[in-house]
């Protein structure tokens, strides 16, 4: 790296340099970000939202052939927007989309456009949000910009201004702590601008000329296999038609460079990567000195496994075929596969965020016209909904969330769809079901909105999860591995037994007015249990009404909703 280059300019290449470590150092680091969400349940995924939403801004800034450093820019806010998962990623993307906005036009950077850049990240992201909360990453971003504003009155050396933006950065991280009481209680520090910190640390060490090539962590086997298996689960969650997969067969390979009977070439990273990117898509190549291991979505796995074998003989050979076993998923599936032939397009398309299997069911049965497959455990990204909206051949559509996490996401998303779209800020699943009683597909796309926003609050919304770790939280001690009843949000009781925890939860839940129940087990429950929660509810109250649905969810054995 050029050290004297990059105390005056930031080229297209050192731009590249910095985004790329960012997103490697923030993948790096995800699952410590996620440890630093303030409520010790399995789904805190800050983490993970931030490094895909950067993730897939990278894609885009190196799949760009620009030189000038302003249009990079302008691809990496595209990627952010489109990739943006979580309120985090949201926030994420609106950062450096005013950075992008700032950098418009110009093809090098010198440190005042650096600081600038930052300061219009911070001022774009300050607007997105609705009520901005100090003690977050806006909170993060404002004081580094700050800093790199006074920074450059002095200098124009960059090394010196980001590294100043970083330590600004770093200090307010800390005092995240003090500004939100709820951070205060648990001892830790906002995870979003944790997040933004690492994103800040490698712009420093780029620009300082530091190695950061210790941020590209290549995973072991088991954490391919469970990246590879992620990628197929996304690509069958939705009801997609066999026939419209365009690489069917899923091949991985291992190949023990330089050995076998077959070598005729020698291991060059680029070319081998080249070749087999012409093959298909979903590529993943990585690689040490003895072995690369390869996964890849593509119609011809023979000619993967050919091309390997030029370079060592190959072991852990692995073919799926992914048509086949989506026939089989729609064949477990009651819901058939809508196909333009089969089924007209609706006037107006319900489109709802659901984990589980019977809970997208009952969605559907609600009047839900499609399904994104996501939620707690993965939040859909902006592109998600953006496509799902569409391309679902209606004229006009109504998103629901059902996690205060997607609200950002899917407000993006409305912004770039094609067609009129409407969010129903839904923040449970039992919100966006009662939201669907109100909906009527012969009443207008306002009218509609506005009647199923004000359903919202007719239903309380409970759910029970197991704790992560132990914490401290609203006075409450919580031990790792405790059952946690969540009423709205918020944590009411906990227990070392499921049952007595969900059985205490409802309790708290019911009022004297209250006249319905709905349970909704997932897979860390069953029916038996279902039921025995159903008698404990009706000897408290045996006037009650009580409805029992298998919803097949993650994370939460347990959800219930009381009207």
């Amino acid at each position: 790296m050029n050290l004297e280059a990059i105390e005056t300019l930031i080229t297209n290449d050192i731009f590249d340099q910095m985004v790329q470590a960012s997103s490697d150092r923030l993948k790096m680091n995800a699952d410590f970000i996620n440890s630093l969400n303030v409520f010790p349940v399995p789904d805190g995924d800050t983490g993970t939202n931030m490094s895909l939403s950067l993730e897939s801004g990278a894609k885009y800034e190196a799949d760009d052939a620009s030189t000038e450093v302003g249009h990079l820019a302008a691809s990496l806010a595209k990627g952010l927007l489109m990739g943006a998962r979580g309120n985090s990623g949201v926030i994420l993307s609106q950062i450096f989309r005013g950075f992008a906005k700032s950098v418009e036009g110009k093809t090098t950077l010198t440190a005042k456009d650096l600081a600038d850049a930052i300061a219009n990240g911070a001022k774009t992201a300050y607007k997105a949000v609705m009520k901005p909360t100090e003690g977050t990453i806006l909170t993060v971003v404002r004081k580094a910009a700050e800093a790199g504003n006074e920074a450059v009155k002095n200098s124009e050396n960059l090394a010196e201004i980001m590294q100043t933006i970083d330590v600004a950065a770093n200090e307010a991280l800390k005092t995240t702590t003090d500004l939100l009481p709820v951070l205060k209680e648990v001892g830790v520090v906002d995870s979003g601008g944790q997040g933004l910190v690492f994103v800040f640390d490698a712009f420093s060490d780029v620009l300082n000329g530091k190695d950061v090539s210790e941020y590209k962590h290549e995973p072991d086997e088991a954490e391919i296999n469970e990246m590879v298996d992620a990628k197929h689960h996304q690509s069958v969650q939705g009801k997609i038609n066999p026939e419209d997969i365009k690489y069917g067969y899923c091949t991985q390979m291992m190949v023990r460079l330089g050995k076998g009977l077959q070598v005729s070439k020698e291991f060059d990273y680029d070319t081998f990567y080249e070749y087999l990117a012409g093959l298909g898509d979903s590529l993943l190549v990585i690689n040490d000195d003895e072995v690369v291991k390869v996964h890849v979505h593509t119609e011809h796995p023979g000619d993967v496994l050919a091309w390997g074998q030029q370079f060592g003989d190959i072991t852990k050979i692995k073919i799926d075929n992914m048509r086949w076993q989506q026939e089989e998923i729609i064949e477990q599936d009651d819901t058939p596969v809508a196909t333009p032939e089969k089924q007209e397009a609706p006037e107006t398309a319900v489109i709802a965020i659901s984990s589980g299997a019977g809970i997208s069911k009952l969605f559907n049965s609600l009047g839900v016209t499609h399904i994104i497959s996501g939620g707690q455990t993965m939040n859909p990204s902006t592109a998600d909904i953006v496509a799902m909206i569409n391309n679902s051949g209606a004229k006009q559509a109504i998103v629901l969330p059902n996690n205060k996490n997607i609200f950002l996401a899917a407000e993006q998303a409305v912004e770039v769809a094609e067609i009129p779209t409407k969010i129903i800020h839904s923040r449970t699943i039992a919100q966006g079901m009662a939201a669907m009683l109100e909906f009527n597909p012969e009443e207008a796309l306002d009218d509609n909105a506005e009647a199923m926003e004000a359903n919202l609050d007719t239903v309380k919304s409970g759910s029970v999860t197991i704790a992560v770790r132990d914490t401290t939280l609203d006075g409450r001690e919580i031990h790792k591995d405790d059952y946690m009843g969540l009423v709205d949000g918020e944590i009411v009781n906990t227990a070392s037994d499921l049952m007595d925890a969900t059985i205490e939860m409802v309790n708290l839940m019911l009022e004297e007015d209250s006249e319905i129940v709905t349970v909704i087990y997932g897979k860390d429950a069953n029916k038996e249990q279902a039921d025995e929660l159903r008698n404990a509810i009706l000897d408290i109250d045996d006037d009650l009404e009580i409805e029992i649905h298998e919803g097949d969810q993650p994370v939460y054995p347990f959800l219930v909703s009381v009207e």
